[in-house]
Parts: C-alpha cells; sequence; structure tokens
C-alpha cells in the first residue's frame, strides 16, 4: 500500500509555463489494470469517468501492450523491440477498418531521457526524466513543455502513492499520441 503525505503545494513557473498559456486536458493515470490479474494501466478523464486503458494480457513487463479506448476498440499496439542492451518501442495506430500504421518510436538517449521519432513525419519530440516513475515532461523539437507527469494531488494537498499520476496536456499537440508515450515511459520503468 502506498503511503499517503501532505506535501505543500508548489508550481514550478518555468516547467509548466507554456502549459498554463494554452487550454489544457487533465487525466488522471493509475498504474493498475482492471483486468484480474492483468498487466496495464487505466486513464480516467477530468471527469472521473474512464476514459482509456491499457492491458498486455501476459505477464510483467510484456513485449506487447494494446492501448483501447472505455469500449475495448485497440487505437494504439506498442512492441518492445530489443537489440542486446539497446531498447526501442515501437508503436502502431490503428486507423478506421482495423488496420494498422506505424505511428511513432522510442529509444532512451542517456540516463534521464528519451527520444521520440515521428514515422514519416521527421517530428521529433524529448521525454525528459522518464526514468523517474512519476515526474517527468515531454518537449516538442523546439524545446517547449507539451505535456508533464506528477504524482497526483488532492485538493487538500495530500500526495497519493507513485501508481497515481497527473497528466496535463496541452492543446497543440495530440493528445493520444501524449498517452502512448505515458505508457511507454510505463514500460521503460516496469511499472506494466
Amino acid at each position: 500500500m502506498a503511503k499517503i503525505q501532505p506535501l505543500p503545494v508548489t508550481s514550478s513557473a518555468d516547467e509548466c509555463q507554456s502549459l498554463q498559456l494554452q487550454k489544457q486536458a487533465v487525466y488522471t493515470v493509475w498504474m493498475k489494470s482492471l483486468v484480474f490479474n492483468g498487466n496495464g494501466c487505466t486513464v480516467y478523464g477530468a471527469d472521473g469517468s474512464l476514459a482509456f486503458r491499457v492491458d498486455n494480457y501476459g505477464c510483467r513487463g510484456g513485449r506487447e501492450v494494446f492501448f483501447m479506448d472505455r469500449a475495448g476498440n485497440t487505437l494504439i499496439r506498442i512492441r518492445r523491440k530489443s537489440f542486446g542492451a539497446f531498447k526501442r518501442w515501437v508503436a502502431f495506430r490503428y486507423v478506421n477498418d482495423g488496420e494498422e500504421k506505424p505511428w511513432f518510436s522510442v529509444q532512451k538517449v542517456q540516463k534521464n531521457g528519451a527520444t521520440v521519432k515521428m514515422h514519416g513525419s521527421g517530428r521529433t519530440y524529448g521525454i525528459d526524466g522518464c526514468s523517474c516513475k512519476s515526474d517527468y515532461k515531454i518537449s516538442d523539437a523546439y524545446g517547449e513543455v507539451v505535456a508533464a507527469v506528477e504524482r497526483k494531488q488532492t485538493a487538500s494537498g495530500i500526495v497519493l502513492g507513485e501508481d497515481v499520476l497527473t497528466l496535463t496536456v496541452g492543446s497543440e499537440v495530440d493528445q493520444l499520441l501524449v498517452l502512448g508515450l505515458v505508457v511507454v515511459c510505463g514500460l521503460m520503468n516496469r511499472c506494466l
């Protein structure tokens, strides 16, 4: 059971400055599966209703996970590609007719960071602090923060366990992409 501890509410201006200027989407990510004996995570919307879920239907740290909407329709499939010490995660997005297309890949580039390359467009994103389980930022190619993940904090200032996160996504980025990157970070940290 995770410990609950009150912490003072602090807000770093430089971390969330670009997010505060945009209209934000806020999600709660619980790093637990809704499936009995399954491994994955559950994403709740700002209103507290189930928005998305992730399951791998296999052993912990599996090679493949499925990102689904609340109805169980697969939106993203993420696979781990291992080449010795080099690990890379590749995501495939499902389109309307059930066909999957390569979407992005993530690779660790340093001890505490990762690079995201979009398939076909050449756009890149960075994940800073991805080796931390509960606090990291996702930035675009220009260094602007487009999403931030931190431990969930109640209105009264109580910080919940490391498996309950708040994801804040800016309006200028694809929310499904950011949610997929959060899942990849969970896979990197062996939380799924």
